[in-house]
């Protein structure tokens, strides 16, 4: 295992079937996106504790698992139809929030003592979302399960998102910096370009997702008896 192959990998699947990650995921990304924007519209100057969390809460859950679900199906030849998958999702929903919520939070105690904290509490936990869709587990098992899932890969999987989050991070901060005190853009443009950066923050759960597989086959091996 390494970064380049499972990077490469990654972006052979993502872009073969982008079409249909698109028509899965987006009419979701932008319609939170829509409404975040309309929230902090209506809140102007003060929006409500935790907002963005709210509505990412709502409307995150349902597409990274209908994308795992999609991911998952295809990589092991199957071809679901779209609907489908988003029904599956949909009664996935709870607890993909509760995993997602706890995650969240697990991250921000991190990075509240440091950046770095808050990294690694990322990485250990990146394949909890996995584990609750595709084994079943509850919320917090498949949080536990994935810190024990991931010993001994950290810098792989450090690797692995950095590469593929970093650039879209230094957007996100670009973008900002360039709205600091200019014109506010009309509503569908400014929806428009989160739309745009959620569907590459997509690629971040394929490539996930391979190194889950890969971690996971290991794993397995390893327990195998002689």
């Amino acid at each position: 295992m390494n970064v380049p192959t499972i990077l490469r990998d990654a972006w052979f699947f993502y872009s073969r079937h982008l079409g249909a990650i698109s028509r899965l995921c987006l009419p979701l990304i932008l319609l939170e996106s829509a409404c975040r924007h309309l929230a902090a519209q209506v809140a102007g100057e003060q929006p409500l504790p935790g907002q963005d969390l709210l509505i990412g809460l709502l409307f995150y859950p349902l597409y990274s698992a209908a994308l795992i679900l999609y991911v998952d199906a295809r990589s092991r030849g199957y071809a679901p139809g779209l609907r489908q998958v988003f029904n599956r999702a949909l009664g996935l929903w709870p607890a993909m929030a509760a995993v997602s919520a706890m995650g969240t939070l697990a991250i921000l105690l991190g990075a509240s003592l440091f950046v770095l904290p808050g990294l690694w509490v990322m990485i250990r936990i990146a394949f909890a979302e996995y584990l609750l869709v595709l084994r079943g587990l509850p919320p917090l098992a498949a949080l536990k399960e994935s810190f024990r899932l991931t010993r001994g890969h950290f810098l792989l999987l450090l690797g692995c998102t950095l590469v593929v989050m970093a650039p879209l991070w230094l957007l996100d901060i670009w973008v900002a910096l360039q709205m600091e005190g200019a014109e506010p853009l009309p509503l569908l443009p400014r929806v428009a370009l989160d739309a745009a950066i959620g569907l590459l923050q997509l690629f971040a759960t394929v490539v996930l997702f391979r190194c889950y597989m890969l971690c996971a086959a290991q794993d397995a091996g390893h327990e195998r008896p002689e």
